[in-house]
């Protein structure tokens, strides 16, 4: 496969190139491989078999047979971009040899979980966006909408913030409930309304208002299946990125049955190392194919319902 790199390019050819997947074609892939799953290439390089480490970049070789044994039955690749900054340049280089040969028909998303000061926003923004060319990237909310916005603003390109997610560390922040205050108006009568909401609920609706179901998405994992009808319903028309199937215990099951869009799917199911470590021989392409195989054929069936 040619890999491609935007240095060579110009003109149209340069605006093509950085055309990201839209929501409609994320969908048809979907329905055309029977599958919303995502394969997360976060390569340790302690983990990947002893053989590939005589190659020149073995990372990158370890993900080049990674997606050529499961390009078929996924829409995408999620690349956790620490297991690369932690080898230097040499990561760098294997991240983006891995992007570029990544096929347009998969959606890329960088999980990066970048957000601060608006400049610098825009710097991580360009960083991801143009010169490495994801579909998208994963970005914190906390800094509030100035630290979001410069990755929302590029045309064709998609956010995916963090909402609730799948570590212990959730019941910190996520899930510790603030008192909210409404102005409701009842036959000319002005009535305040208390309530409590977790702060992820709040983080949903009010992100949720900054971009569109086209180019925002939300992170939400699998271990918080017993909160995907809540949040299905703030957030109706929303992909979510859901990590924590696999090697974290989350139920693909109770995840698709109470989360799945009719006609729009609306999921993308992240595995990591269930597939890619599926096995540590000379065959671990093979095994990681068995894994991800076994994800698709689960995903089939819920998509028939």
């Amino acid at each position: 496969m040619e890999i491609l790199s935007h240095r060579s390019l110009s003109g149209e050819a340069l605006k093509e190139y950085l055309c990201s997947m839209t929501r409609q074609q994320l969908v048809d892939q979907i329905f055309a491989k029977k599958s919303y799953l995502c394969v997360g290439l976060d390569t340790d390089i302690t983990k990947i078999p002893k053989h590939l480490l005589s190659h020149a970049d073995p990372v990158f070789e370890f993900n080049r047979q990674i997606i050529d044994s499961t390009r078929d039955v996924c829409v995408a690749y999620k690349i956790n971009t620490a297991f690369y900054e932690a080898l230097g340049t040499k990561g760098w280089a294997a991240l983006e040899r891995t992007v570029n040969y990544i096929s347009t028909e998969h959606f890329k998303i960088a999980d990066a979980k970048r957000g601060d000061i608006g400049n610098t926003s825009a710097q991580y923004a360009r960083a991801f966006f143009e010169s490495l060319n994801f579909d998208a990237v994963t970005v914190a909310p906390y800094m509030g909408e100035d630290s979001i916005k410069p990755f929302i603003e590029y045309e064709n390109k998609w956010t995916i913030v963090l909402g609730l997610t799948s570590n212990a560390g959730a019941k910190d922040f996520e899930l510790q409930k603030f008192m909210t205050k409404t102005d409701l108006l009842d036959e000319g009568i002005h009535i305040e309304k208390q309530d409590q909401k977790f702060l992820y609920e709040l983080v949903l609706e009010k992100v949720s208002k900054w971009g569109s179901p086209d180019n925002l998405m939300f992170v939400i994992g699998a271990t918080q299946a017993n909160e995907f009808v809540n949040i299905r319903h703030l957030t109706p028309q929303h992909f979510y990125l859901v990590p924590g199937v696999g090697a974290q215990g989350g139920s693909l099951k109770e995840i698709s049955e109470q989360a799945i869009i009719k006609d729009d799917v609306g999921l993308l199911v992240n595995a990591s190392r269930a597939i890619i470590y599926a096995s540590d021989g000379e065959n671990f392409s093979d095994d990681a194919r068995k894994a991800a195989v076994q994800y698709q054929r689960e995903m089939a069936c819920y998509l028939e319902k």
